[in-house]
């Protein structure tokens, strides 16, 4: 724990030391130095304050949301100014080995002065995210968007070509702070008029009270035809708090599984249903949380049990590392599975149908969007809300509309 700390100070004074070379170079005046010296260091002594005042009895507040976003917003452009002052510094220690071992070093000192022009050039690269988190907690974290997505699958029955699904993942309501946002998006699920709605879990972030204030709104999803419902993420577990007894955390989680009811939804544990529309049904599986590196509840044979390999099935699971891990290997088939929990890390780089970047590919391969491997499919919801940084940049909240097509296209 100590050697911990030491290196983190040691990270802290080198970036620190670093972003002020940068500001030193542009900036001259001996007041305006030492303003950015105080504010730095206020902010630094109030984001440690903030973080050692954190109650594991508690859980995320809006306060440590708040010093969350405060560390992002001062310490990414920080590190990119000491990536690359940093690398200017290699460089200058480079050219100046080589001139003094050939003699033709005309410098007075060994590294030669910092470049005015690379200090610009870091400072406006690191505008770049302090702009973008900026405008991730004031607008992006409430910039729904609505994705359209046709899956074809050659076997799906015929009475459901054309069926449409509007899926909702990851809501953490106990991040909310605007009603007016939160009925838009209403709004715009019902607009969608699809035949049926989906939640694939994590309807809080730890306690059941996060959503009493908004069970009427949530109310407001009117019905679908063909149902609505929802499985538990592992957020809905409650395991990220210290709870003062394990009565109190049952009594939460079953608090929890209530809420989907108080909403309207049907909530799915280890369990499926059959959808029939006309002569033809397809089945329905829901499971509960099963991650890679979250609490694995999830149990397919459970769920599935009764149904033959044969029958179109779609399946409801939080963490889309159980596609890889267990659905794909599973016995039954199931043909499309629907996943959230990623939240694309609510940061990354989108330009639809081109390019499509987030550091939660390095975590997990599937983690926003559709896609198949040998004629099966997960679509992963980049979530409704947002958690521990109170925004989102690039990644935007996402109300999914899928439409199930016969055939063999993907589109």
């Amino acid at each position: 724990m100590i050697l911990r700390l030491i290196i983190l100070f040691i990270v802290f004074f080198i970036v620190e030391l670093y972003a002020y070379q940068a500001f030193k170079t542009l900036v001259k005046t001996n007041s305006i130095l030492l303003s950015y010296k105080i504010i730095s260091f206020l902010l630094l002594v109030f984001i440690i304050y903030s973080f050692s005042k954190f109650d594991r009895s508690v859980g995320q507040t809006k306060q440590t949301m708040l010093t969350m976003g405060l560390v992002l917003l001062v310490y990414i452009p920080k590190i990119i100014l000491t990536l690359i002052l940093l690398g200017e510094d290699i460089f200058r220690l480079g050219a100046g080995s080589v001139n003094y071992f050939l003699k033709s070093n005309t410098n007075p000192t060994f590294l030669g002065s910092r470049r005015k022009f690379v200090s610009q050039i870091g400072l406006g690269l690191a505008a770049v995210p302090f702009l973008s988190l900026i405008y991730g907690v004031t607008k992006g974290k409430y910039n729904f968007k609505v994705i359209k997505q046709q899956v074809f699958f050659p076997d799906l029955p015929d009475a459901f070509d054309g069926f449409k699904i509007t899926q909702i993942s990851d809501v953490h309501s106990g991040s909310f702070d605007n009603p007016e946002k939160i009925n838009h998006a209403i709004d715009l699920i019902n607009e969608q008029n699809s035949d049926m709605i989906l939640f694939t879990g994590d309807i809080v972030n730890t306690d059941a009270k996060e959503m009493h204030p908004w069970i009427e709104t949530f109310n407001q999803i009117k019905e679908h035809k063909y149902g609505k419902y929802s499985v538990l993420g592992n957020h809905d577990y409650g395991e990220y708090v210290d709870w003062p007894s394990e009565a109190a955390k049952e009594k939460n989680f079953q608090d929890i599984k209530k809420l989907y009811g108080q909403i309207g939804f049907n909530l799915l544990l280890n369990q499926h249903t059959f959808i029939e529309k006309g002569n033809d049904k397809i089945a329905l599986v829901g499971v509960e949380n099963w991650g890679l590196h979250f609490k694995k509840v999830g149990d397919l044979n459970k769920a599935t049990e009764g149904l033959s390999k044969e029958e179109f099935k779609i399946l409801m699971s939080h963490d889309p590392s159980h596609w890889d891990a267990e659905i794909n290997k599973h016995l039954k088939d199931f043909h499309l599975t629907l996943s959230g929990h990623t939240h694309g890390l609510q940061f990354g780089i989108e330009i639809p149908g081109f390019f499509k970047w987030s550091p939660a590919q390095y975590v997990y391969e599937q983690w926003a969007g559709l896609y198949e491997k040998a004629g099966k499919y997960i679509y992963v919801n980049r979530g409704f809300g947002f958690h521990a940084y109170p925004g989102r940049v690039g990644i935007m909240p996402e109300i999914t509309v899928i439409e199930l097509k016969k055939g063999n296209i993907v589109a």
